[in-house]
């Protein structure tokens, strides 16, 4: 798979900032700040100009920059512009009381479309396809995922034995840390975490880095407890919010990047896994009226 220009991939520098910022040192977080609070000037700046605004150097500037995905700041300020350029569309907006039926459906479905668009342009091809690379080379996949990532993971464990992988799924936090434990080399573990620091799933995962196994993480982009932890990390980027903690953005983006992951491995390994798509057919054909 041939990696995108990062430019191109780079959008949504402002929803970036947000999900990292709590996590910044003081430095890093005084020109997230300034960058958040300027877009808009900050696009006609220099690297020097904005070390001295923020009182910083122009390497912790640069620094900031490759936190939130790009290789410098002048591609920051080329996605700034490009982001300003489209109208704001306020569909993250909360849901409150007074909304009507028609508001509902606008903020709920303009979310999903919303969360698919921005993961899209976060998610790393070059990590895609490490994870592909990973998979085809493990004896097994273990899939981790507890609450609300629980479904998504038998989803994908599921996915992965239509198209012919070993795969087993862990679901219960006891389990998890069982099977963990009992990964070697020979296997790649997918965690699926919107938030990175759900204890059952890090523990399960960080088990299975110390006995050899390779780990991807299925994780909103940010810093997170489970990056210590992971080889391998796919980017969603879906904002959750006060009536919609849980909410299905952030399991449509997990979906995505998961059907992405598994269209990807079948085009890898094509004969096989059309092979084994069409014998769990029949199989499962006679379970239908």
């Amino acid at each position: 798979m041939a990696e995108p220009k990062q430019q191109e991939r780079l959008m949504n520098v402002l929803d970036r900032i947000s999900a990292i910022r709590a996590d910044l040192a003081p430095t890093a977080g005084r020109i997230a700040d300034f960058i958040t609070a300027n877009a808009a000037d900050v696009v006609h700046m220099s690297v020097t100009e904005v070390a001295e605004r923020t009182s910083s150097s122009e390497g912790s500037v640069v620094g900031l920059c490759q936190q939130l995905g790009a290789r410098g700041f002048q591609q920051i300020k080329i996605a700034l512009a490009r982001d300003l350029v489209q109208p704001v569309q306020f569909i993250h907006e909360d849901l409150n009381p007074s909304d009507g039926l028609a508001d509902v459906v606008s903020k709920i479905f303009g979310g999903g479309v919303q969360a698919l668009q921005d993961t899209r342009n976060a998610l790393d091809l070059a990590q895609l396809e490490r994870a592909v690379t990973a998979i085809r080379a493990a004896k097994r996949v273990e899939v981790f995922g507890i609450g609300s990532a629980a479904p998504i993971a038998e989803d994908a464990m599921y996915r992965l034995l239509r198209i012919g992988l070993t795969a087993r799924v862990s679901v219960d936090s006891h389990v998890m840390a069982i099977t963990g434990s009992l990964c070697d080399p020979e296997v790649a573990v997918l965690t699926i975490s919107h938030s990175g620091s759900t204890i059952e799933t890090l523990t399960a995962t960080k088990l299975a880095k110390e006995a050899g196994a390779t780990t991807i993480a299925v994780t909103n982009f940010g810093r997170s407890p489970l990056l210590t932890h992971t080889d391998i990390v796919l980017h969603t980027l879906a904002r959750e919010t006060q009536f919609r903690t849980e909410a299905m953005t952030s399991r449509i983006a997990q979906l995505a990047v998961i059907d992405t992951l598994i269209a990807a491995l079948a085009l890898a390994d094509y004969d096989r896994a059309v092979a084994t798509i069409d014998k769990t057919f029949d199989v499962l054909s006679v379970k239908r009226v």
